[in-house]
């Protein structure tokens, strides 16, 4: 993989690291100061469907770290599309159905990274 795809993958990882920590840890702190738009009545009764949202943030970033460890660059690359992938669908979803500031922080950087892996 190209050292720019490599970038691009290792930083939406940590950006879904910490989409992790905020759903998972942090709902009702820094969860606040992240998700205006939501009621802050909202964040308390929501912490479990949070904690569950950031489990799969989670699983995110696990996937697309595993796609930097992988020595065989057909699996390497194999892996790194099927996370980013992932991350696009659910990007695109998201933009959808909650926020479309959401494709230009989750998609649009997954595509990104996406044309430069298909690229190399």
């Amino acid at each position: 993989m190209t050292i720019i795809a490599t970038i691009f993958i290792a930083l939406i990882a940590v950006e879904h690291l910490a989409i992790l920590y905020i759903e998972m840890f942090a709902w009702e702190t820094t969860g606040k100061k992240v998700f205006r738009t939501l009621p802050a009545g909202l964040f308390k009764p929501t912490r479990s469907l949070a904690a569950n949202q950031g489990l799969y943030n989670g699983f995110l970033a696990a996937g697309l770290i595993w796609s930097l460890l992988v020595s065989d660059p057909v699996w390497q690359r194999n892996i790194a599309l099927f996370f980013l992938g992932c991350v696009i669908l659910a990007g695109v979803y998201g933009a959808l159905s909650a926020s479309k500031k959401i494709f230009f922080i989750q998609a649009l950087p997954a595509i990104l990274a996406f044309a430069f892996v298909c690229i190399d």
